[in-house]
């Protein structure tokens, strides 16, 4: 049964950034209702009613992985981790954006899944690329095109993306080899109730995983969870390993202890997520106070990051230009345009942040240290940053 307990409101596409605040512009922007439920037979959180994919993933898909160096590094690693315990003969990735991740291995072993025209014609110079959405007719023609099935599917924020989580898990098991071994990264369910950041919370995360719900799900498709790594990005991740029933891999005891630590904090209990829903409550009012307050002293605002996360934000808030004077990012496709829903003006950071900025809030809050670290000179001179992680506050 599932049951909301938590009401974001009327929302933009977190990735709809505009190119001109025009009246038909504003007037076509889509919007949709962001309620988030509980079930409580699987434990999993979601979106009450997802947004269809073909609106948010399209030939104009603003975020690159590879323009971040914490992402960077963090898919390097990961790579080299994966090709060192399990020696992959071939390599599948689901959401590859700009092959970040994929450009760690030898493009013979290597096949991307990436949706988004834009990314795919970027992967599609170097590696084999299919630009369709995953599902169970595309897992059949990646299999009928290759000698063998595959050793390691890899997908970081990507299925949780998907509005049909059965036909995923059916399409992974169907490509997997005996031994293969599936790799997922997404944020951590725990580390945003702990965080209380409930920007985590957008149309492309239809749901937000936890250990104990992909442990329920997956054993439905002959699937089975036998490992998890926490990892730091995203503001905290979990790092699923899963394999099929027959496969060689026992359960870890860190699987083990992470899943009664999940337990311990309650997450396959309703009350858990209600007293959370209250906290996000009080967190909208003290940001907005805060921000009232800094503006009554005549004091300038901007956000640092024009993150999807931040759309969240924005719009629950009701956060537009009269508190913040514009939004920095250095995505280069998202500069010249507008916040989606609020119509703040996105400029480049060379632009941006300068002496006349008094406070930044950091709407790229998970990158905080990558961002205090490029920014000292700017703090020692009297720059400061605000965040709403895990409460409001001036840094």
């Amino acid at each position: 049964m599932k049951k909301i307990f938590l009401n974001l409101g009327r929302q933009p596409l977190a990735n709809s950034f505009l190119k001109d605040i025009s009246k038909k512009t504003i007037k076509r922007e889509f919007f949709y209702n962001l309620k988030i439920c509980f079930d409580t037979s699987n434990f999993l959180v979601s979106i009450q009613r997802p947004v269809n994919p073909k609106k948010q993933y399209t030939n104009e898909y603003a975020h690159r992985a590879s323009e971040s160096q914490t992402m960077r590094t963090a898919f390097k690693n990961i790579a080299f981790n994966l090709k060192k315990k399990f020696r992959p003969s071939t390599i599948l990735e689901i959401g590859s954006n700009d092959g970040v991740f994929l450009k760690n291995f030898n493009p013979k072993k290597v096949i991307a899944v990436e949706p988004c025209k834009n990314l795919a014609n970027i992967t599609k110079k170097k590696f084999k690329t299919y630009p369709e959405f995953w599902n169970l007719k595309l897992s059949k023609k990646i299999t009928k095109n290759k000698q063998r099935k595959i050793d390691l599917v890899f997908s970081a924020n990507t299925i949780s993306h998907i509005p049909n989580l059965k036909e995923s898990l059916s399409s992974l098991y169907n490509v997997l080899s005996e031994n293969g071994v599936i790799v997922i990264e997404d944020p951590s369910l725990l580390s945003i109730l702990k965080n209380n950041s409930y920007d985590q919370f957008y149309d492309e995360h239809v749901y937000v995983f936890s250990a104990i719900a992909i442990k329920c799900l997956v054993k439905d498709y002959n699937l089975r969870l036998f490992d998890v790594d926490k990892i730091s990005t995203h503001g905290g991740s979990l790092r699923y390993y899963i394999c099929k029933n027959t496969a060689k891999y026992k359960s870890t005891s860190k699987l083990k202890k992470y899943l009664e630590t999940e337990k311990k904090n309650n997450l396959n209990k309703f009350e858990t997520y209600k007293k959370f829903s209250n906290r996000v409550k009080k967190s909208k009012k003290n940001l907005y106070e805060l921000f009232k307050k800094i503006k009554r002293q005549n004091k300038k605002i901007i956000s640092y990051g024009a993150t999807y996360k931040s759309t969240t934000v924005f719009n629950y808030c009701k956060i537009d230009n009269k508190i913040f004077d514009y939004v920095t990012d250095t995505t280069k496709n998202k500069q010249g345009k507008f916040t989606p829903g609020t119509h703040i003006p996105i400029i480049s950071p060379e632009r941006g942040i300068n002496e006349t900025v008094d406070y930044a809030f950091l709407g790229a809050w998970n990158f905080k240290k990558e961002i205090l670290k490029k920014e000292k000179e700017r703090i020692k001179s009297g720059l400061k940053f605000i965040t709403h992680v895990p409460y409001p506050r001036i840094i």
